[in-house]
């Protein structure tokens, strides 16, 4: 249908998007409406252009028409108004679009145009190469000092250059879609960020991009262009609808609005009345600073995201949508906005290829209709996606191999000698073809002798090539600026003002405060119960006010009140972290400014600060015994409001300028830490050396302490004159603390913290807008791929053994089930049969083959609530329905079926992972009933989500792996030769001594991951393998290679399972036999694939109604087109019975049957021990690699140790030469202070930092014990013993550092004592932390849980209120506290001994015993009790690990 026909309709004067498939002569129902209809476009008219843009003619449900503002669309409007103009996005959006274009075409307006040129471009990194690069203890030290004297320009740098893009050129034009390919690590995110203007800064870049002929430097190329990260980072507290709806109001219309303008203008003038419909929505759509845009909507529905459009996002801690939906979200965020250039990374990852193809079909008519210019890379195209290209850019090595058209990338490989094989996607073959393992299979000349064809010689051979030279003339003829569109090239920074941006971040912020509204209630509850304990604590029938001495415990409780109102705002350090990554891309994008992003999370949260003090202040202030006039009263309110405040500013700015949890909390902790000793209570004024003088001037907490406590002693309850002076109590008591005794400092202490509020706030502006995230993704470059370039002729023993469907061994089922036939093509049979020697040769050690049978197997879970609640009275929700097969050695068997049908459940049921709900039926192994404790012995079962201890090495995961799964007879000889076998099968060998790292962050790449998993379970030599997912989210490529491996393992006649998501024709073919389920969990088709595909293909076709495959279509996209849902209402059949009632399911059934029963003279599978292992050589395989994870983990390892010497050193600076001095009260004060601080933090540090640790490791042990390596103790121990030499080198150090420094007595029995408390504290407070871990879901809230003691820790340490002074009903917790044990033991050992007589006039001894009692006699117990507190922590935390499973099955 051309655009005439579909015009031909605009003359009459409403075409009704319901009149769409009915005659022309229908459309007009009658005259009158029509003349309504003409007054109302009149009265349009005669408005003022303004108004006019704002008012539309919504067609209504009857057919007529009501005028609106378009500004106030309702949410159904907006609905019925989108599914009118495209109902159903494959068929409609183009027509749409169409639409759109005819209307602007019609008044001859052009629409902007962009064209990217780039020439000559170069991108350089520098990297450390080999064990340098690894982050081991000692590099990482090292890098500080090599990075320092670089600075300095005393050495030169050691790391190496690298080339990330090498002189590549090209043009990227409009309404032509461009593709991307090349296989991994060959520049595609590099050129596309280069394209996109959003290159690191580190990068060397030579060369330039030009946009329509004019620089970078000319326009703001982030709003020009879209980039669309292949890392999908969003806020999962927001719904879809939501995150597209800030993003479109964030980026704004662009020349949307004076387009309008224009056009409405000249129609006007040429008297021609628009669509109505099409008027209202493309008015809508260019009115900025809407919260619910119609262009969400619009987007929403292309993107096929309506389904979930209301569910929230998610991230690892809330369940939200799909990793698929997540990834259209991705593509989503930036499609809403104006850009005109689209660049786009891997936007399929995850997702099924007939999405694949709407998405890229709806991009495609959006590039052509409306001019866009797009390149986008992807991982794997199907042919039918791979078909909407216009043009295709292939780079290898960092070069570009072709770029030009997509019809004639084939021609230039051909002229080259290559083929593409006919059952082959052209997609996979251009990856393929210039990688030196794959490029053989596709040489064509027969005549020639075939060598290497390096990715130099084809760039070489490009630029004679005809396309290539006509690429090169268009290059060196210059872009005409002069044709450039005025509005193609962004100059504003924003897309809307600075006041609508505002106001899109305040209402953001105010919808997570909703959404996070339990934080803000738990924060609340902490502190009411705190509350409760501290006014129980300082019970004022126990608070007298006599004399000095109960000033003290008056301002102990006045010290605490502050830090509890400080501590309270810790949680806005990870709130803010977990927030960041969102926050670097979409200031990046220029969505927002930093302030405006910065603004609302202050101010919105000072409500919270009233309610949180107000809880606190009027709690605790009376049943205290504080001053009682009103008046103080509210002045502390007011003073504590601002301290909160001071303090919430403080933690941002920390978690701006800190950017990883890790480094915010250790230099959160030391920034606190100096706040605390300087703050004037922990040390007292008159002590403080000169040289820290202005650090406690510098202290916020200092103002805030001392107007609280002016605020109280100057009240009168404190009036009473001292015998033997002139001052009040009240005073006497402020100067012996050393506070300022004058009334003013009160007004001072809150001006002052307005200032430091206003101030940290501003940091952490500053901060957001100057700072980029921390940590940048690393690609691994084996040392192998740098050498690959010397030796040309490289071919490997297994290498030839390519996908099935070219060459290797074929299994026929009819005749005999083993039988082998070989189809020869002439030229590779010769190395065929030499790799299949290579192989049998290969294994070394021998293994049982094992069949598994499974009969009707149900499995079934309780009802969710959810559904409950929709009305279904069911008590159980069957995921299983009788399923039944047979997988046998040597046989590859694919698990198929759509999302949700039930792949991966059948097959954690038959592995035995499952960790809930209901199974029935059985399943046997080799004839005999399944026993889940043998069956793990043989069995491996590959994750889909590839979990690996992040800080090994590749080689060490597979020597650990194989240590604890191979048998004790087997020796370390044998061991070794089995992995490097392994290695080579895997082709893991040039990786050997890459780090795993964590995914996505840093380390391995996906698929190097994928075939790790694979090589991890392989070396436990297992009989039968399950593997989820092993293609997914990798290139064809990539693919080739791990389908190459299972193939290679099922040749070596083990039995392999695998599910299989959306494979590629020659992956789909590499399997022998195949299970389909449908939806709901039940079979349709149990049996053999066939060549190519035939017998599948057969059945479904002998099926009446079902559509013919067309030729060369894939048969696995065929089969799950054909069998879904839709189809079988449609052909009024259900797969399931007719699979019931077929031969197949016959002949299935006899099988399982046969295979049911035991071979005569097998035994059934028996061990004598439940593991392979040795408790003992469990216990050393784990401690070995917690060993290795420790010592690569310097962001653990290294930055406490620094941070403990640091600390060492402020302390030892600090409290100078004190420990000597025993004149007076407050000397053994200042003494127990700094014992004090370093106690809480030190070990609030260790328990906060090993958490992550922890976490990350127990999600590999979950794995690893359901792998049936080891039992729970040994991980444990291994976990606990690791730390041990670490926490003592952490105590050696800060005892030694303070001991020194703070010169206590030197005598060997103090100082060992001194050293002996240090070690268990640290010890028991790290084994704390652990403990919290294994007793809560994830470490977000073992953090939170943790927290809630550490202020009861610190209150009933014995420093703040001696246990002389607590009432008697809060003693008994003072013995529970370990805080206070230490403490105990620290000032017992040092001055418990000391007979000097103080100012006061009695001796050290007796002022410890009557005022804090501490008895010397009592130090053995003491010492007893902290050894037991260590203890009890690691018994808990190795229970805990064993009792607790928080992964969910």
């Amino acid at each position: 249908m051309d655009g005439g026909d579909l015009y031909r309709a605009s003359s009459s004067l409403r075409v009704a998007s319901s009149s769409r498939w009915r005659n022309e002569a229908f459309s007009r129902s009658s005259r009158e409406e029509d003349d309504e209809e003409a007054l109302r476009w009149a009265a349009l008219e005669r408005l003022p252009t303004f108004d006019r843009l704002r008012k539309g003619i919504l067609t209504t449900s009857r057919g007529g028409g009501s005028e609106i503002d378009v500004n106030n669309l309702g949410f159904q409007e907006r609905r019925k108004l989108i599914e009118r103009l495209v109902n159903v996005a494959e068929v409609d959006n183009e027509k749409f679009l169409l639409k759109l274009k005819n209307r602007i075409d019609r008044v001859g307006i052009d629409l902007p145009k962009i064209e990217v040129r780039f020439e000559h471009l170069n991108v350089e990194a520098e990297a450390y190469v080999g064990s340098r690069a690894l982050p081991t203890f000692f590099n990482f030290s090292i890098n500080i000092i090599e990075a320092f004297l670089n600075y300095l320009h005393i050495i030169s740098s050691r790391k190496e250059h690298l080339t990330i893009l090498n002189d590549v050129s090209g043009i990227i034009k409009p309404s032509r879609m461009t593709l991307l390919l090349g296989p991994p690590g060959s520049g595609k995110t590099t050129l596309l960020l280069a394209l996109a203007g959003k290159l690191d800064s580190t990068l060397k870049v030579l060369g330039g991009v030009t946009y329509n002929g004019h620089g970078m430097h000319e326009f703001v190329a982030q709003r020009t262009a879209a980039y669309i990260s292949q890392h999908d980072v969003h806020i999962g507290e927001m719904t879809v609808r939501e995150t597209l709806a800030f993003s479109a109001r964030c980026q704004g219309v662009g020349s949307r609005y004076e387009m309008l303008a224009e056009l409405s203008r000249r129609e006007k003038a040429a008297n021609i009345k628009p669509d109505p419909d099409i008027d209202v929505f493309m008015k809508a759509t260019a009115t900025e600073g809407q919260e619910a845009n119609l262009v969400t909507d619009y987007i929403l529905k292309i993107l096929g995201l309506e389904v979930c459009a209301d569910t929230i996002v998610g991230d690892e801690m809330l369940r939200g949508i799909s990793g698929g939906q997540r990834k259209r979200v991705t593509t989503g965020e930036m499609l809403v906005g104006p850009a005109k250039a689209l660049f786009m990374d891997e936007i399929s990852t995850g997702l099924d290829s007939s999405t694949t193809f709407q998405i890229v079909n709806s991009l495609r008519q959006y590039v052509h209709i409306l001019n866009g210019t797009a390149l986008i890379s992807l991982l794997q195209p199907a042919p039918e996606t791979y078909d909407l290209f216009d043009d295709i850019i292939l780079l290898s090595d960092g070069q570009i191999v072709y770029q030009g058209p997509r019809e004639q990338v084939l021609d230039f490989f051909e002229y080259m000698g290559f083929q593409c094989p006919e059952r082959k996607g052209a997609a996979d073959f251009l990856q393929e073809v210039t990688s030196r393992k794959d490029q053989q299979q596709y040489w064509a000349r027969r005549d020639e002798q075939y060598r290497f064809v390096t990715v130099k010689e084809f760039v070489e051979a490009f630029q004679s090539f005809h396309v290539g030279r006509k690429l090169g003339d268009e290059l060196g003829t210059p872009f005409d600026k002069k044709t450039s569109h005025p509005a193609a090239l962004t100059t504003k920074n924003y897309g809307v003002g600075k006041k609508e941006l505002l106001k899109a971040c305040i209402s953001r912020e105010f919808l997570l405060m909703k959404r996070n509204s339990f934080v803000y209630i738990f924060k609340l509850t902490q502190l009411t119960i705190m509350a409760m304990v501290s006014m129980s604590l300082f019970f004022r029938t126990k608070m007298h006010r006599e004399s000095i001495t109960d000033g003290i415990v008056y301002t102990g409780a006045l010290f605490f009140t502050v830090i509890m109102i400080m501590f309270n705002g810790m949680s806005e350090i990870s709130m803010t972290i977990a927030k960041l990554s969102v926050f670097y891309k979409q200031r990046d994008l220029r969505f927002y400014p930093s302030w405006s992003y910065a603004l609302p999370t202050w101010i919105l949260k000072i409500p919270i600060t009233f309610v949180e003090v107000a809880v606190w202040v009027f709690l605790t202030y009376y049943v205290t015994g504080f001053d009682p006039n009103v008046g103080r009263l509210f002045k502390q309110y007011l003073l504590l409001v601002f301290v909160n405040q001071m303090a919430s500013g403080l933690f941002r700015f920390i978690a701006a300028t800190g950017r990883n949890i890790i480094v915010a909390n250790t230099f959160g902790s030391f920034i606190l830490l100096l706040l605390f000793a300087l703050g004037g209570f922990v040390l007292s004024r008159d002590d403080i050396k000169k040289w820290w003088a202005w650090a406690y001037w510098c202290s916020p907490l200092m103002y805030g302490q001392n107007a609280i406590v002016v605020n109280e002693f100057l009240g009168h309850s404190w009036d009473k004159i001292v015998p033997n002076s002139t001052d009040t109590l009240g005073v006497a008591v402020l100067k012996s603390r050393g506070f300022f005794p004058e009334a003013y400092w009160y007004w001072l202490g809150v001006g002052a913290l307005i200032g430091f509020t206003i101030l940290f706030n501003f940091g952490f502006t500053l901060a957001l807008t100057y700072l980029n995230p921390f940590d940048k993704a690393q690609l691994v470059i084996s040392e192998e791929a740098q050498s690959d370039d010397d030796d040309d002729n490289r071919t490997g023993g297994a290498i030839q053994l390519s996908a099935r469907g070219s060459s290797s061994g074929h299994r026929s089922l009819s005749g005999s089930g083993d039988e082998i036939r070989r189809r020869s093509s002439s030229s590779k049979s010769s190395y065929m049969t030499e790799a299949i020697q290579c192989n049998k040769r290969g294994m070394v050690l021998p293994f049982e083959p094992y069949s598994i049978t499974f009969d009707d197997i149900t499995y079934s879970v309780d009802m969710p609530q959810e559904m409950k609640n929709q009305g279904v009275f069911d008590d159980k929700l069957v995921l299983l329905k009788g399923v039944s097969g047979a997988f046998r050695p040597g046989v590859l068997t694919a698990l198929m079926g759509v999302s949700g049908a039930g792949k991966t459940t059948l097959m954690d049921v038959l592995a035995g992972r499952k960790t809930g709900g209901y199974i029935s039926g059985n399943i046997t192994i080799s004839g005999y009933p399944k026993k889940q404790e043998t069956f793990a012995r043989i069995s491996g079962y590959c994750e889909q989500n590839d979990i690996h201890s992040p800080q090994v090495t590749v080689y060490e995961s597979l020597l650990y792996s194989a240590w604890l799964r191979l048998p004790p007879d087997v020796n370390s000889e044998t061991r070794k030769m089995f992995i490097e076998e392994v290695m080579e099968l895997v082709e893991l060998k040039p990786l050997r001594q890459a780090l795993v790292g964590l995914p996505g962050i840093n380390g391995l790449s996906t698929e190097q991951r994928k075939r790790l998993t694979i090589a991890v379970e392989l070396v436990a030599n297992p009989s039968i393998i399950f593997m989820d997912e092993p293609t997914s989210g990798l290139d064809a490529r990539a693919a080739a290679i791990v389908m190459r491996t299972v193939r290679n393992t099922v040749d070596t006649g083990r039995t392999v399972v695998c599910t299989i998501h959306q494979p590629s024709i020659d992956i789909f073919e590499a399997f022998d036999e195949l299970l389909l389920l449908k939806r709901g969990g039940q079979e349709i088709y149990v049996g053999p694939l066939g060549r190519r595909s035939s017998h599948v293909i057969k059945y479904f076709e002998a099926i009446e109604g079902v559509n013919k495959i067309k030729d060369g279509y894939n048969p696995a996209t065929w089969m799950l087109e054909v069998s879904t849902i839709a189809q079988e209402l449609a052909l009024g059949v259900d797969f399931a019975e007719i699979y019931k009632h077929s031969d197949l399911y016959r002949r299935n059934k006899a099988l399982i049957k046969d295979l049911s029963k035991p071979n005569p003279g097998s035994k059934d599978l028996h061990f004598d021990t439940q593991y392979s292992q040795s408790l003992f050589t469990q216990c050393t395989a784990c401690l070995w690699k917690q060993h290795w994870s420790y010592w690569r983990n310097p962001p653990y390892t290294a930055v406490r140790f620094l941070f403990t010497t640091f600390i060492a050193l402020i302390f030892g600076t600090m409290f100078w030469d004190l420990g000597s001095k025993t004149k007076k009260r407050q000397d053994l004060f200042n003494a127990m202070g700094s014992m004090y601080g370093a106690v809480l933090f030190l070990g609030i540090q260790n328990a906060g930092s090993v958490q992550p640790v922890v976490a990350v490791e127990r999600t590999v042990f979950y794995r690893e014990r359901a792998a049936g390596m080891y039992s729970t103790l040994p991980y444990a121990a291994a976990q606990v013993v690791i730390e041990i030499p670490y926490i003592f080198a952490q105590a050696v150090v800060y005892g030694v550092i303070v001991y020194a420094m703070i010169g206590f007595e030197w005598t060997a029995v103090k100082f060992f004592w001194y050293l002996f408390f240090m070690f268990f504290t640290l010890l028991y407070f790290t084994f704390y932390g652990m403990m919290a871990v294994a007793m809560t879901p994830n470490h977000h809230i073992a953090q939170i849980v943790s927290a809630a003691f550490y202020g009861i820790f610190n209150l009933f340490s014995g420093f703040i209120v001696p246990r002389t002074r607590m009432p008697i009903w809060w003693r008994w917790y003072y013995w529970a506290c370990p805080v206070s044990w230490t403490l105990y033991g620290l000032v017992v050992s040092q001055f418990g001994d000391i007979k000097d007589t103080l100012d006061t006039g009695e001796t050290v001894e007796e002022f410890l015993r009557d005022y804090f009692g501490f008895e010397h006699d009592f130090l053995g117990v003491v010492a007893a009790i902290n050894v037991g507190f260590t203890v009890l922590f690691a018994v808990i935390f190795a229970v805990s690990i064993k009792v607790f499973n928080f992964q969910k099955r």
